[in-house]
């Protein structure tokens, strides 16, 4: 993916390979697991396991087709900003 900013081009990469190939619930369940094992401390690790529990959750209920492409892509755009705040980071 390539994005503008500030006149600048800026190549962002989705976390982890496989991204645009998630397109169910339960695909992104396990994608975003995976992102959480590339995190840097096992803390960090069971934090962002737990929300993705959490999350998975509350939205369990969602049978809005629109509504769940929704959540996966902003799943999706999340896991990339954490993993890159972590990459930053080391």
């Amino acid at each position: 993916m390539l994005l503008v900013f500030q006149g600048q081009k800026v190549s962002r990469m989705a976390p982890l390979p496989g991204a645009e190939l998630v397109q169910r619930p339960l695909q992104l369940y396990r994608y975003l697991l995976r992102c959480c094992r590339q995190l840097p401390t096992k803390g960090i690790q069971q934090h962002y396991k737990h929300a993705v529990r959490q999350s998975f959750r509350v939205h369990s209920d969602e049978d809005n087709p629109e509504r769940i492409q929704q959540i996966i892509k902003r799943a999706i755009e999340d896991a990339d900003w954490i993993m890159n705040k972590y990459k930053k980071q080391n």
